[in-house]
């Protein structure tokens, strides 16, 4: 086991002054948290980690890698989560850390003498080493965060509307890729199953540019449904898509295209076997 250091003054400092200490250590939080935390939520985050680092401790500061720091290191990280999921800035959850410093150095005022200051710089280290893992995972739970975030927008989207009864649509909005696509597959093949249709509609009117690979991603998914027993048609061709799509030479092959999804509609409640019909307007 590695070997504690022999500071004890700042130890024992901790120990008899926690309610002096804490205060001071969570007014400085509060200095740089803008209001985004009352003083009673603040309070109760940094008195469990002052409780951990105390427990930490014992009779000296141990190494920034001991053992006896997993409880405290657990306890950064959680808090720095917390701080990620409720919009607060890395600086600021790692001020709340470094606030710890002042509140201790404001104590040893009275303990002057050149021992006391070296404790304080070992402590002062550790400290630092506290900052740095919740910089780390704070990053970690921001790109979490982000994830989930994108992975929800991916969801709503892509939306299966049921158009009619054996007819469903996808329009789509915004670039295809392939994180996309596979999206477009999953909802489209679920929709399928539940409403038992054996026509998709696929409307690229909100997509701003087809190319070869979006083509290539449109191909997957006529073919994916078509596996599953269902013709597709495409809607949605302007002018301009259908210039490029001449100009890359890409070729549909015998997948209907239409320019407008009513269009595609139309022809595919005519391959159902049901005709749309104006009634007359009725007498005045």
């Amino acid at each position: 086991m590695a070997k504690k250091d022999d500071s004890t003054q700042v130890v024992t400092l901790l120990r008899e002054r926690r309610d002096e200490i804490l205060a001071g250590w969570v007014a400085g939080a509060l200095a740089g948290m803008r209001g985004r935390m009352s003083e009673a939520e603040v309070r109760t985050e940094l008195s469990a980690l002052y409780d951990a680092l105390v427990k930490a401790t014992g009779d000296g500061l141990p190494p920034s890698t001991a053992p006896e720091l997993d409880e405290l290191r657990a306890q950064l990280r959680e808090l720095s989560r917390s701080r990620a999921r409720a919009g607060s800035s890395p600086s600021e959850t790692a001020v709340s850390i470094f606030a710890l410093k002042e509140a201790v150095l404001s104590e040893l005022d009275d303990a002057s003498g050149a021992e006391s200051l070296a404790d304080f710089l070992v402590f002062s280290r550790m400290v630092d080493d506290m900052g740095l893992i919740t910089f780390e995972a704070y990053a970690d739970a921001r790109e979490s965060v982000i994830a989930n975030q994108a992975d929800e927008l991916l969801e709503l989207s892509t939306p299966v509307v049921k158009l009619w009864d054996g007819v469903v649509a996808v329009p789509l909005v915004g670039t295809l890729d392939s994180a996309r696509t596979q999206v477009v597959m999953e909802k489209l093949l679920e929709a399928l199953i539940e409403t038992e249709s054996e026509w998709a509609i696929i409307d690229i009117t909100g997509v701003p540019a087809v190319d070869t690979q979006v083509a290539q991603h449109l191909f997957k998914t006529v073919v994916a449904a078509r596996l599953m027993g269902a013709d597709c048609i495409i809607s949605g061709i302007r002018p301009q898509i259908a210039q490029t799509i001449v100009g890359l030479g890409i070729e549909f092959g015998d997948i209907v295209t239409k320019a407008k999804m009513a269009d595609a509609l139309k022809i595919t409640l005519e391959k159902a076997g049901l005709d749309i019909v104006r009634r007359p307007a009725p007498p005045t």
